[in-house]
């Protein structure tokens, strides 16, 4: 086969998205703590961009910002240096070597201590939150035990997980560690006795048997169930464990109620992972008989342009045409992300406004009256794509009367009634909640029971719609949830 090269004319359309739109959509599905994270990295990148005045809020400021985008781009760079126009007395006229000393110097400084021996070292002033591998070296450092020993100890410290779990092998740790496997063994053995009880068991039967013998119950009816019948227990066949034994099955009962007593995760006391609190993007308040949705613009910096930059590129002085280029895109990309952020803010609002119209009886009377929703009903309601809702909707929460919730828990897939109507699925979670909760322990619903009775109040469910949202709701199953005392 010849190979030759041909031309061809193709005539095609395509998407391209400039980077300012680019921009705009990322902006949209950002959390609020990741837009904070977004606009707090631009002021430290973007020197035209400064903390104050809402460009919004301030006419004067919105008329030059519009004057200053409009500024043309600038031509190709030559060899031939060029003069671009702008005021630099102010920038001459600064004290820098004095702005630079006092920059983000707060609280205690140099001038504070009159000797260098008085001055806290810097390790000093940070705290954090006790670990759980700290906790236990703290323990290890505490007692006197030989150094191969104390090598394997450290490793098995090194190798438990956050539920206090080791997650290692004795051979593992003693290869590990350059020991014998006598010391790795004689060194978990002094690791165990380290608080938190159950610490540095390789799994649950030998976590909650140690918290037993320092309860002093190893040897009794709790020791027992826990060395011979433990997946007895996990399965609640506490008949089966009194044959076995020949006790009565009050007994087993009142040992089982201890063993539940127990902690299975022994370090989750010492849990580093850190509390996200929610701060609502929105709120919706209820005055009169009108629900009146309102931005929550608090915690988010107030972006505007900064005064020097502006009158570098509308002053008399020269500037040169390299400094004026970086000054013209840093500048158009403050004011493109001040104008992302805006548009960010008023397309939360409509969307918002939108599902109030929609689920107003939500808010009137309740999760019960939760109305069916898809995305494309609030896009055509407020003329938007339906990609565009997605992306407002998700990782937003809004304060209402009725609790903080996410802008997502608004739409539900609908499930029919015997009346021909529909109700929203988080509806029909709810209803199975409160019939786990009133369901007597002793003798729990089954799914097939929580679905006649869902019958009767006139929903139409098939039995594994009922499995699928109980393990949604993290509900157990019917076996696990039955308790006999």
């Amino acid at each position: 086969m010849a190979l030759e090269i041909r031309q061809q004319l193709k005539l095609s359309q395509q998407l391209v998205m400039t980077p300012q739109l680019q921009q705009a959509i990322k902006l949209l599905q950002l959390s609020r703590i990741e837009l904070e994270e977004v606009v707090r990295q631009e002021l430290e990148e973007n020197p035209v961009l400064e903390e104050g005045v809402d460009v919004a809020e301030d006419k004067e400021l919105a008329a030059e910002v519009a004057q200053i985008s409009e500024i043309p781009e600038p031509s190709a760079s030559s060899d031939e240096v060029k003069e671009f126009q702008g005021n630099l007395e102010e920038f001459n006229q600064a004290d820098w070597q004095n702005y630079l000393d006092g920059y983000n110097a707060s609280g205690a400084t140099v001038d504070t201590y009159e000797a260098e021996e008085e001055r806290p070292s810097f390790e000093s002033l940070l705290t954090k939150k006790t670990s759980l591998a700290d906790h236990l070296l703290w323990q290890l450092n505490l007692i006197r035990i030989p150094d191969d020993e104390r090598s394997a100890a450290s490793e098995i410290i090194g190798n438990i997980d956050e539920d206090g779990y080791l997650k290692a092998t004795v051979e593992e740790i003693s290869q590990a560690a350059g020991v014998s496997i006598e010391a790795t063994e004689r060194a978990l053995n002094v690791v165990r006795d380290f608080d938190p009880a159950g610490v540095a068991s390789h799994n649950l039967r030998e976590c909650l048997l140690k918290q037993a013998e320092v309860l002093g119950m190893g040897d009794s009816l709790v020791g027992t169930m826990l060395r011979d019948h433990i997946d007895e227990l996990e399965n609640r066949k506490f008949q089966s464990i009194a044959r076995t034994l020949g006790l009565p099955l009050d007994d087993v009962l009142g040992a089982a109620r201890v063993i539940s007593g127990l902690d299975p995760r022994p370090g989750r006391a010492y849990s580093q992972e850190e509390i996200q609190y929610i701060t609502p993007d929105i709120y919706v308040h209820k005055i009169g008989d009108e629900y009146v949705v309102v931005l929550n613009d608090e915690g988010l910096p107030s972006l505007r342009i900064n005064s020097f930059y502006r009158n570098a590129l509308s002053g008399g002085q020269k500037v040169d045409e390299k400094a004026g280029e970086y000054i013209q895109e840093k500048l158009r990309g403050a004011i493109w992300l001040i104008k992302s952020i805006h548009q960010r803010q008023r397309t939360i609002f409509r969307v918002t406004k939108s599902i109030v119209k929609f689920q107003r009886d939500f808010f009137e009377k309740g999760i019960e009256y939760l109305k069916p929703l898809v995305l494309r009903d609030v896009a055509e309601d407020i003329e938007m794509h339906e990609s565009t809702v997605s992306r407002v909707t998700t990782n937003k929460y809004v304060q209402t009367p009725r609790g903080l919730f996410e802008l997502k828990y608004f739409f539900n897939s609908g499930i029919n009634t015997t009346v021909g109507e529909s109700i929203a699925s988080e509806s029909v979670k709810s209803k199975i909640r409160d019939i786990v909760a009133e369901e007597n322990p002793k003798k729990p619903y089954s799914d097939q029971k929580i679905v006649d009775i869902l019958h009767q109040e006139g929903i139409d469910i098939a039995r594994r719609t009922v499995t699928k949202y109980r393990e949604m709701l993290n509900i157990r199953s019917s076996t696990e949830r039955k308790r006999l005392f």
